[in-house]
């Protein structure tokens, strides 16, 4: 059967790319069939890097039939995968968030999780000399991922590895890594065609503290402006947004990539009261500045409290 490969719901660049990547390896060098699909549109960003290294964007699926081979990328969590997935046949997973718990596999299988900044890193070690034989396509994909989850190197989770691997393939493919990250975070910030619902989805993850669930939402751009100026209206959304999604909150966070800094939206006393007790912030308005705060896995999820 055709393995399937994906990554988390709510796409972003390296949990698509990933899968591209990694359905190439497993068809191309260990001979076996396989399709990267997404649980999800791609965002603006994902659906810019497809389209510059020649590829059409990955079918789009719902869940995964009961014993369907499959693959797991740049996500371990039940919550961001098809509600089948423990009856699916999970043949591996490949990862570089901490350990959730909750996936079941029918029998031993190949987990590698590791701390580096993104999911295709790790690929590339994992392919070892065969990582000789990538298309320029495959690796333009690889450094996107990298470039993506690294904030082009801004993130606190950027590692020595993921950087030398970014600049080995941009030198094989005679790009300018400053001038290819531009292109790419101008793509993310373009998000006009979406209404608030889909924004607040668009890169989120869900995360309980204390007991209330939260959907949190990271939004990286170079025009937070664009963003922000549609502050009134997303708050509005929120209530709704979490509702319909299963949360108690729904959290906003605009990561200015350029000035290196997160604007958390504080549409409600819970908001406020985690603003303060999670970041140190003093909270006068309807948002609030988090200088230095880039990461939502290095440094938002694991310092929220209620």
């Amino acid at each position: 059967m055709m393995i399937k490969v994906f990554g988390h719901k709510a796409p972003d660049t390296d949990s698509t790319g990933s899968a591209i990547i990694w359905a190439w390896y497993l068809n191309e060098i260990k001979g076996q069939a396989a399709q990267a699909v997404l649980l999800g549109s791609p965002n603006t960003e994902a659906a810019f890097v497809t389209q510059r290294w020649g590829y059409e964007t990955p079918e789009i699926i719902a869940d995964v039939q009961s014993n369907a081979p499959v693959v797991i990328v740049d996500t371990n969590n039940p919550a961001e995968l098809p509600s089948n997935i423990n009856q699916a046949d999970i043949l591996a997973i490949i990862d570089h968030h901490k350990l959730v718990g909750g996936l079941e596999t029918q029998g031993p299988i190949s987990i590698t999780i590791r701390p580096l900044a993104c999911t295709a890193t790790i690929m590339h070690d994992l392919m070892g000399d065969d990582a000789a034989q990538m298309p320029k396509p495959i690796k333009g994909v690889m450094l996107s991922c990298i470039l993506s989850d690294t904030l082009a190197f801004r993130s606190p989770t950027t590692t020595a590895q993921d950087k030398a691997l970014a600049e080995s393939l941009a030198a094989d493919l005679d790009l300018s890594l400053a001038d290819y990250a531009a292109d790419m975070f101008a793509a993310k910030s373009d998000v006009s065609a979406f209404s608030d619902a889909e924004l607040l989805r668009m890169d989120s993850k869900e995360y309980t503290v204390s007991g209330t669930k939260f959907r949190v939402s990271v939004l990286e751009t170079t025009s937070p402006v664009t963003v922000l100026d549609r502050k009134a209206s997303l708050m509005d959304s929120m209530p709704s947004v979490a509702q319909e999604d299963g949360v108690d909150h729904v959290l906003l966070f605009v990561v200015d990539i350029l000035n290196e800094q997160a604007t958390m939206l504080i549409p409600d006393a819970t908001a406020q009261t985690l603003a303060e007790k999670s970041f140190g912030a003093t909270v006068t308005g309807d948002s609030v500045i988090l200088p230095g705060i880039m990461s939502r896995k290095k440094q938002i999820i694991p310092n929220l409290k209620l």
